[in-house]
């Protein structure tokens, strides 16, 4: 792969450089992948902005990390895991509930089961699911609102995992503790 300019504050485009400046305030540290995204400041944006609306969706936060870990597995990020790890932590994430989405186990609840087959169905087959795997998504307790916000979330997590895949982002420090595969 081409080698992809991690850059700061200061390297960054103009346009990147105000939201380089608020995700190091944010975060207390420039994600590497936020760097790497500088380069395209409309991919920087655009991230920033879906990511800021999934937080704002209907999901709880068990319920998000379900999304975003079952689409991170199953695209083999292997930055976006363990930042995900670290961030269903400090949303008090259930242990067992990150190991498993980790691991490819069982959801601990039927409910989160079907919220986290009903993704993988997404991302596999390109959001064309069955009839079957909607109507168990409903029974479970979801609705339309929900199905929408699955994409939501995977038009975020396509942007990080392939800027991921392409760049070979290095994993940040506070992440390393939870890298994957």
């Amino acid at each position: 792969m081409t080698d992809f300019t991690l850059h700061t504050v200061e390297t960054a485009p103009e346009k990147s450089k105000p939201i380089l400046e608020q995700s190091q305030k944010t975060n207390g540290m420039l994600p590497n992948l936020h760097a790497v995204m500088a380069e395209a400041p409309g991919l920087l944006e655009g991230y920033q902005v879906l990511h800021k609306l999934f937080m704002d969706s209907s999901f709880d936060a068990e319920e998000q990390t379900v999304v975003w870990q079952t689409i991170n597995v199953e695209h083999n990020c292997t930055y976006c895991v363990p930042a995900h790890t670290a961030i269903a932590h400090s949303m008090k994430v259930s242990d067992d509930l990150i190991e498993a989405l980790r691991n490819t186990e069982t959801m601990p609840t039927e409910k989160l089961q079907a919220l986290h087959e009903t993704t993988l169905a997404m991302v596999r087959e390109r959001s064309i699911v069955s009839d079957d795997v909607v109507q168990k998504f409903y029974a479970a307790g979801y609705g339309q609102r929900q199905l929408l916000e699955i994409i939501l979330c995977l038009s975020q997590k396509v942007m990080s995992n392939y800027t991921n895949h392409v760049a070979e982002t290095p994993l940040d420090e506070p992440f390393k503790k939870f890298a994957w595969k």
